[in-house]
């Protein structure tokens, strides 16, 4: 895969889990498989590896490199882009994620802000972002934003201002935050080479009609058949159906949040409802009661007759 320059990114990104075997151990072998799975019965052909749902935090610098060299390795061909996240609490470390990323002919990277020491400005913010960007010089470059876990509350907005001054391959933001505002000031600042991505599947439909151009979620991994659906109702101006799937999915996931929805929970409905083996989330998360899997599991087949 050449970097993705001139292809801008829309549509459905599915935010990777992470393949662990049951001994904590990340398990490569589940990659390929995992692929096919989101291609062949999803209909969803981009991916954004190592981020939030990739816990990546919770791995090694080391771990995260053989992770993304493999989704590349196995999705070429097959899938039309593999962005990896490179963002880390050390810059050393980022910049060692985004040079390897060239290596391995990644479409594109994106980072998240530190949340230990965090930038205190929005230009202290870019000028790490720049930092990271600097060694990978000619790949598409994107902005996490995810301010409920990062901590870094600033507008994604302001982190844009005159941003690819500083990072000319600069081609988007993932918008992982609930301020529709912001998010709507953030696709309105937009150039026309740059992609604004949702990610906060549960409104999806309410940033559509702000101006989203694609979204990255983790339940794209398992719903992202009729999200797509929803999207393409969307397009058509169909709003009455693309309305009625965004409810559906409401629907799972507030039932999920009542029963204790996080991290740990979402991994094993994906392995309930994808029959693949991805193994448990790593320590802190805690493992998902196979019982309230299930539980979620079944609404969601009452709610999705396909799969």
């Amino acid at each position: 895969m050449a970097p993705a320059l001139d292809k801008k990114l829309t549509g459905l990104v599915a935010a990777t889990f992470t393949p662990f075997t049951t001994q904590g151990e990340i398990n490569l072998a589940e990659i390929g498989p995992y692929i096919d799975y989101l291609t062949e019965k999803q209909g969803v052909n981009n991916i954004f590896v190592n981020g939030t749902t990739g816990e990546s935090m919770s791995l090694s610098v080391a771990e995260r490199k053989d992770l993304a060299e493999e989704w590349c390795r196995k999705a070429k061909g097959k899938m039309d882009q593999v962005i990896i996240h490179v963002g880390c609490m050390s810059l050393t470390d980022s910049k060692e994620l985004a040079r390897h990323a060239v290596q391995i002919e990644a479409d594109g990277i994106a980072v998240i802000s530190p949340s230990f020491f965090k930038p205190s400005t929005a230009d202290a913010l870019r000028t790490f972002l720049y930092q990271v960007s600097s060694v990978a010089p000619t790949l598409p470059f994107y902005y996490y934003h995810i301010p409920a876990v990062t901590g870094v509350n600033m507008p994604a907005r302001d982190v844009l201002e005159n941003i690819e001054e500083l990072i000319p391959f600069f081609r988007g933001v993932k918008f992982s935050g609930n301020d529709l505002m912001d998010f709507g000031q953030c696709v309105s600042y937009c150039q026309p080479h740059w992609s604004a991505l949702y990610g906060v599947d549960e409104q999806l439909l309410a940033a559509l009609a702000m101006g989203a151009h694609g979204a990255v979620g983790s339940t794209y991994n398992y719903v992202g058949y009729h999200v797509n659906e929803l999207m393409s109702a969307f397009d058509h101006g169909d709003i009455i159906q693309a309305r009625t799937i965004q409810f559906k999915i409401q629907e799972l996931l507030s039932y999920a949040k009542k029963l204790g929805f996080d991290l740990g929970v979402n991994k094993q409905l994906m392995n309930e409802v994808s029959g693949l083996s991805l193994g448990p989330p790593r320590l802190p998360v805690m493992p998902c009661p196979v019982d309230q899997a299930l539980a979620i599991a079944q609404k969601y087949h009452s709610l999705f007759s396909k799969n």
